[in-house]
Protein backbone atom coordinates (compact mmCIF):
# COMPACT_ATOMS: atom_id res chain seq x y z
CA UNK A 1 0.00 0.00 0.00
CA UNK A 2 2.80 2.41 0.89
CA UNK A 3 4.51 1.84 -2.47
CA UNK A 4 1.23 2.35 -4.29
CA UNK A 5 0.60 5.58 -2.39
CA UNK A 6 4.05 6.91 -3.23
CA UNK A 7 3.58 6.09 -6.91
CA UNK A 8 0.20 7.82 -6.94
CA UNK A 9 1.68 10.87 -5.24
CA UNK A 10 4.50 11.06 -7.74
CA UNK A 11 2.09 10.80 -10.62
CA UNK A 12 -0.20 13.52 -9.28
CA UNK A 13 2.04 16.18 -7.75
CA UNK A 14 5.69 15.35 -8.47
CA UNK A 15 8.69 14.29 -6.46
CA UNK A 16 9.22 17.39 -4.35
CA UNK A 17 5.65 17.41 -3.02
CA UNK A 18 5.95 13.74 -2.05
CA UNK A 19 8.88 14.43 0.22
CA UNK A 20 11.44 13.15 -2.30
CA UNK A 21 14.17 15.22 -3.87
CA UNK A 22 14.03 15.69 -7.62
CA UNK A 23 17.22 14.58 -9.34
CA UNK A 24 19.64 17.40 -10.10
CA UNK A 25 19.73 18.46 -13.76
CA UNK A 26 22.71 17.14 -15.72
CA UNK A 27 25.96 18.92 -14.98
CA UNK A 28 26.95 20.04 -18.48
CA UNK A 29 23.69 21.92 -19.22
CA UNK A 30 23.92 23.64 -15.82
CA UNK A 31 27.44 24.85 -16.49
CA UNK A 32 26.64 25.89 -20.05
CA UNK A 33 23.60 27.86 -18.90
CA UNK A 34 25.65 29.71 -16.30
CA UNK A 35 28.34 30.57 -18.85
CA UNK A 36 25.74 31.70 -21.39
CA UNK A 37 24.46 34.08 -18.72
CA UNK A 38 28.01 35.34 -18.13
CA UNK A 39 28.03 33.93 -14.59
CA UNK A 40 31.35 32.12 -14.47
CA UNK A 41 31.28 32.14 -10.66
CA UNK A 42 28.07 30.09 -10.70
CA UNK A 43 29.60 27.71 -13.24
CA UNK A 44 32.67 27.22 -11.04
CA UNK A 45 30.49 26.73 -7.97
CA UNK A 46 28.42 24.09 -9.76
CA UNK A 47 31.57 22.27 -10.83
CA UNK A 48 32.97 22.38 -7.28
CA UNK A 49 29.77 20.95 -5.80
CA UNK A 50 29.69 18.13 -8.32
CA UNK A 51 33.38 17.35 -7.79
CA UNK A 52 32.89 17.11 -4.02
CA UNK A 53 30.27 14.41 -4.51
CA UNK A 54 31.29 12.61 -7.69
CA UNK A 55 34.94 13.47 -8.26
CA UNK A 56 36.50 14.44 -11.59
CA UNK A 57 34.52 12.14 -13.84
CA UNK A 58 34.40 12.42 -17.64
CA UNK A 59 31.15 14.38 -17.19
CA UNK A 60 32.95 16.84 -14.90
CA UNK A 61 35.85 17.23 -17.34
CA UNK A 62 33.46 17.88 -20.23
CA UNK A 63 31.63 20.50 -18.17
CA UNK A 64 34.96 22.07 -17.22
CA UNK A 65 35.86 22.38 -20.89
CA UNK A 66 32.97 24.82 -21.25
CA UNK A 67 34.74 27.21 -18.88
CA UNK A 68 37.57 27.41 -21.41
CA UNK A 69 35.18 27.78 -24.33
CA UNK A 70 33.25 30.50 -22.52
CA UNK A 71 36.36 32.54 -21.80
CA UNK A 72 37.49 32.19 -25.41
CA UNK A 73 34.11 33.40 -26.67
CA UNK A 74 34.44 36.38 -24.32
CA UNK A 75 37.91 37.06 -25.76
CA UNK A 76 39.70 36.39 -22.45
CA UNK A 77 42.70 34.52 -23.81
CA UNK A 78 44.60 34.05 -20.55
CA UNK A 79 41.63 32.60 -18.68
CA UNK A 80 40.69 30.45 -21.69
CA UNK A 81 44.22 29.07 -21.93
CA UNK A 82 44.38 28.31 -18.22
CA UNK A 83 41.03 26.48 -18.18
CA UNK A 84 41.80 24.62 -21.42
CA UNK A 85 45.18 23.49 -20.12
CA UNK A 86 43.55 22.19 -16.93
CA UNK A 87 40.98 20.29 -19.00
CA UNK A 88 43.69 18.94 -21.29
CA UNK A 89 45.87 17.73 -18.41
CA UNK A 90 42.95 16.03 -16.67
CA UNK A 91 41.87 14.33 -19.89
CA UNK A 92 45.40 13.16 -20.67
CA UNK A 93 45.66 11.64 -17.20
CA UNK A 94 42.35 9.83 -17.63
CA UNK A 95 43.35 8.57 -21.09
CA UNK A 96 46.23 6.67 -19.51
CA UNK A 97 43.72 4.07 -18.31
CA UNK A 98 41.20 3.99 -21.18
CA UNK A 99 41.04 4.46 -24.95
CA UNK A 100 39.81 7.77 -26.36
CA UNK A 101 36.38 6.53 -27.38
CA UNK A 102 35.57 4.28 -24.42
CA UNK A 103 32.73 6.69 -23.63
CA UNK A 104 31.44 9.88 -25.30
CA UNK A 105 32.28 12.65 -22.82
CA UNK A 106 36.05 12.46 -22.61
CA UNK A 107 36.63 12.90 -26.35
CA UNK A 108 34.40 15.99 -26.32
CA UNK A 109 36.38 17.49 -23.44
CA UNK A 110 39.75 16.62 -24.93
CA UNK A 111 38.82 17.94 -28.37
CA UNK A 112 37.51 21.17 -26.88
CA UNK A 113 40.69 21.69 -24.86
CA UNK A 114 42.91 21.18 -27.89
CA UNK A 115 40.67 23.45 -29.95
CA UNK A 116 40.83 26.29 -27.42
CA UNK A 117 44.59 25.98 -26.92
CA UNK A 118 45.15 26.13 -30.67
CA UNK A 119 42.82 29.08 -31.15
CA UNK A 120 44.44 31.02 -28.30
CA UNK A 121 47.86 30.59 -29.93
CA UNK A 122 46.50 31.70 -33.29
CA UNK A 123 44.80 34.78 -31.81
CA UNK A 124 48.08 35.78 -30.23
CA UNK A 125 49.70 35.73 -33.66
CA UNK A 126 51.47 32.37 -33.23
CA UNK A 127 49.64 30.77 -36.15
CA UNK A 128 52.51 28.44 -37.04
CA UNK A 129 52.82 27.21 -33.46
CA UNK A 130 49.07 26.60 -33.36
CA UNK A 131 49.19 24.57 -36.56
CA UNK A 132 52.15 22.50 -35.35
CA UNK A 133 50.28 21.74 -32.12
CA UNK A 134 47.06 20.83 -33.90
CA UNK A 135 48.83 18.68 -36.48
CA UNK A 136 50.64 16.80 -33.72
CA UNK A 137 47.38 16.16 -31.90
CA UNK A 138 45.62 15.05 -35.09
CA UNK A 139 48.39 12.59 -35.88
CA UNK A 140 48.36 11.26 -32.33
CA UNK A 141 44.61 10.63 -32.44
CA UNK A 142 44.10 9.54 -36.04
CA UNK A 143 41.22 7.13 -36.35
CA UNK A 144 39.40 8.37 -33.24
CA UNK A 145 36.23 10.42 -32.98
CA UNK A 146 38.14 13.68 -32.54
CA UNK A 147 40.22 13.47 -35.71
CA UNK A 148 37.69 15.41 -37.81
CA UNK A 149 37.39 18.07 -35.12
CA UNK A 150 41.14 18.58 -35.07
CA UNK A 151 41.27 18.68 -38.87
CA UNK A 152 38.53 21.32 -38.81
CA UNK A 153 40.66 23.53 -36.60
CA UNK A 154 43.69 22.99 -38.82
CA UNK A 155 41.56 23.94 -41.83
CA UNK A 156 40.24 27.06 -40.11
CA UNK A 157 43.82 28.30 -39.83
CA UNK A 158 45.19 27.09 -43.14
CA UNK A 159 42.64 26.10 -45.80
CA UNK A 160 41.48 29.45 -47.16
CA UNK A 161 43.78 30.64 -49.93
CA UNK A 162 44.90 27.12 -50.87
CA UNK A 163 43.86 24.71 -53.61
CA UNK A 164 40.68 22.84 -52.77
CA UNK A 165 41.41 19.22 -51.81
CA UNK A 166 40.07 16.60 -54.17
CA UNK A 167 36.73 14.94 -53.47
CA UNK A 168 36.80 11.17 -53.57
CA UNK A 169 34.35 8.33 -53.35
CA UNK A 170 32.99 5.71 -55.70
CA UNK A 171 29.46 5.94 -54.26
CA UNK A 172 27.30 8.94 -55.00
CA UNK A 173 23.77 10.15 -55.62
CA UNK A 174 22.99 12.11 -58.76
CA UNK A 175 25.68 12.69 -61.39
CA UNK A 176 29.18 11.36 -60.89
CA UNK A 177 31.23 13.96 -58.99
CA UNK A 178 33.51 16.02 -61.24
CA UNK A 179 37.10 16.55 -60.22
CA UNK A 180 38.02 19.89 -58.71
CA UNK A 181 40.38 20.42 -61.67
CA UNK A 182 37.48 19.96 -64.08
CA UNK A 183 35.55 22.66 -62.23
CA UNK A 184 38.17 25.37 -62.67
CA UNK A 185 36.57 28.37 -64.31
CA UNK A 186 33.43 27.83 -62.20
CA UNK A 187 32.58 29.00 -58.72
CA UNK A 188 31.95 25.95 -56.56
CA UNK A 189 29.84 25.75 -53.42
CA UNK A 190 30.59 22.62 -51.38
CA UNK A 191 27.79 21.86 -48.94
CA UNK A 192 28.82 19.15 -46.46
CA UNK A 193 25.75 17.78 -44.72
CA UNK A 194 24.40 14.93 -42.59
CA UNK A 195 21.03 13.22 -42.82
CA UNK A 196 20.30 13.91 -39.14
CA UNK A 197 21.32 17.60 -39.21
CA UNK A 198 18.56 20.16 -38.58
CA UNK A 199 20.84 23.11 -39.41
CA UNK A 200 21.64 21.47 -42.74
CA UNK A 201 17.95 21.15 -43.57
CA UNK A 202 17.40 24.78 -42.59
CA UNK A 203 19.82 25.71 -45.38
CA UNK A 204 17.80 23.81 -48.01
CA UNK A 205 15.83 26.90 -49.10
CA UNK A 206 19.02 28.98 -49.16
CA UNK A 207 20.67 26.52 -51.52
CA UNK A 208 17.59 26.56 -53.75
CA UNK A 209 17.59 30.35 -53.94
CA UNK A 210 21.29 30.58 -54.70
CA UNK A 211 21.11 27.83 -57.30
CA UNK A 212 18.24 29.54 -59.10
CA UNK A 213 19.92 32.95 -59.00
CA UNK A 214 23.46 31.99 -60.03
CA UNK A 215 23.52 28.61 -61.78
CA UNK A 216 23.49 30.22 -65.22
CA UNK A 217 26.29 32.58 -64.18
CA UNK A 218 28.70 29.75 -63.34
CA UNK A 219 27.85 28.59 -59.82
CA UNK A 220 28.17 24.83 -59.32
CA UNK A 221 27.04 23.02 -56.18
CA UNK A 222 28.32 19.74 -54.77
CA UNK A 223 26.85 18.22 -51.62
CA UNK A 224 29.15 15.62 -50.04
CA UNK A 225 27.79 13.49 -47.23
CA UNK A 226 28.67 10.27 -45.42
CA UNK A 227 27.16 7.37 -43.54
CA UNK A 228 26.77 7.62 -39.76
CA UNK A 229 25.68 4.09 -38.94
CA UNK A 230 22.04 4.81 -38.13
CA UNK A 231 18.75 6.03 -39.59
CA UNK A 232 15.71 7.91 -38.26
CA UNK A 233 15.35 7.79 -34.50
CA UNK A 234 18.96 6.72 -34.04
CA UNK A 235 18.18 3.16 -35.08
CA UNK A 236 21.37 1.29 -35.99
CA UNK A 237 21.66 0.56 -39.69
CA UNK A 238 23.98 -1.34 -41.97
CA UNK A 239 25.62 0.58 -44.83
CA UNK A 240 23.13 -1.02 -47.23
CA UNK A 241 20.20 0.09 -45.05
CA UNK A 242 21.47 3.60 -44.45
CA UNK A 243 22.11 4.49 -48.09
CA UNK A 244 18.44 4.56 -49.21
CA UNK A 245 17.55 6.50 -46.06
CA UNK A 246 20.13 9.18 -46.95
CA UNK A 247 18.64 9.31 -50.46
CA UNK A 248 15.18 9.72 -48.96
CA UNK A 249 16.28 12.65 -46.78
CA UNK A 250 18.07 14.18 -49.75
CA UNK A 251 14.90 14.15 -51.83
CA UNK A 252 12.68 15.46 -49.04
CA UNK A 253 14.87 18.20 -47.55
CA UNK A 254 16.94 19.34 -50.52
CA UNK A 255 14.90 19.45 -53.73
CA UNK A 256 17.40 21.97 -55.14
CA UNK A 257 20.07 19.28 -55.03
CA UNK A 258 18.15 16.82 -57.24
CA UNK A 259 20.56 17.34 -60.15
CA UNK A 260 23.63 17.90 -57.98
CA UNK A 261 26.39 15.39 -57.41
CA UNK A 262 26.31 14.03 -53.84
CA UNK A 263 29.47 12.03 -53.10
CA UNK A 264 28.95 9.48 -50.31
CA UNK A 265 32.34 9.08 -48.65
CA UNK A 266 33.69 9.44 -45.11
CA UNK A 267 37.11 10.46 -46.41
CA UNK A 268 35.75 13.72 -47.83
CA UNK A 269 34.38 14.74 -44.44
CA UNK A 270 37.67 13.87 -42.79
CA UNK A 271 39.75 15.73 -45.39
CA UNK A 272 37.64 18.86 -44.99
CA UNK A 273 37.40 18.52 -41.20
CA UNK A 274 33.62 18.24 -41.12
CA UNK A 275 33.00 17.74 -37.43
CA UNK A 276 30.35 20.47 -37.69
CA UNK A 277 27.45 20.16 -40.10
CA UNK A 278 26.75 21.88 -42.27
CA UNK A 279 30.19 22.98 -43.39
CA UNK A 280 30.19 25.41 -46.30
CA UNK A 281 33.18 25.84 -48.61
CA UNK A 282 33.39 28.32 -51.48
CA UNK A 283 35.97 27.73 -54.21
CA UNK A 284 36.85 30.43 -56.73
CA UNK A 285 37.37 30.11 -60.47
CA UNK A 286 41.01 29.11 -60.10
CA UNK A 287 40.30 26.32 -57.64
CA UNK A 288 41.39 28.33 -54.60
CA UNK A 289 39.30 28.15 -51.44
CA UNK A 290 37.82 31.55 -50.63
CA UNK A 291 35.65 30.53 -47.67
CA UNK A 292 35.75 27.69 -45.16
CA UNK A 293 32.83 27.94 -42.75
CA UNK A 294 31.77 25.24 -40.27
CA UNK A 295 28.15 25.94 -39.43
CA UNK A 296 24.92 27.21 -40.96
CA UNK A 297 24.96 30.31 -43.18
CA UNK A 298 22.19 32.61 -44.37
CA UNK A 299 21.68 33.83 -47.93
CA UNK A 300 22.70 37.32 -46.78
CA UNK A 301 26.02 35.92 -45.56
CA UNK A 302 26.75 33.74 -48.58
CA UNK A 303 25.45 35.75 -51.51
CA UNK A 304 27.99 38.61 -51.47
CA UNK A 305 30.85 36.10 -51.39
CA UNK A 306 29.40 34.22 -54.35
CA UNK A 307 28.78 37.42 -56.30
CA UNK A 308 32.36 38.55 -55.78
CA UNK A 309 33.78 35.23 -56.95
CA UNK A 310 31.50 35.13 -59.99
CA UNK A 311 32.60 38.64 -60.92
CA UNK A 312 36.27 37.69 -60.82
CA UNK A 313 37.90 36.83 -64.14
CA UNK A 314 39.60 33.48 -64.47
CA UNK A 315 43.34 33.98 -64.41
CA UNK A 316 45.17 32.79 -67.50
Amino acid sequence: MRIAAILLCLALVGAAACGRESPAPPLVPQVRAAIAAGDFAAAESTLAAFKATHGQSPEWIEAHSWIARGHLAADRADQAERAAQQTYDLAVEMLKTRPMDAEPRLPIAYGAAVEVLGQVEARRGARTDALVFLERERAAHAGTSIEKRLQKNINLLSLEGTKAPALGGVEHFGPAPPTMAALEGKVVLLFFWAHWCADCKAMGPVLAQLDEAYRDQGLVMLAPTQRYGYVQGGVDATPAEEKPYIEQVLGQAYPALAAVSVPLDTANHLRYGVSTTPTVVLVGRTGIIDLYHPGKMTRAELEPRIQALLAAQRSE
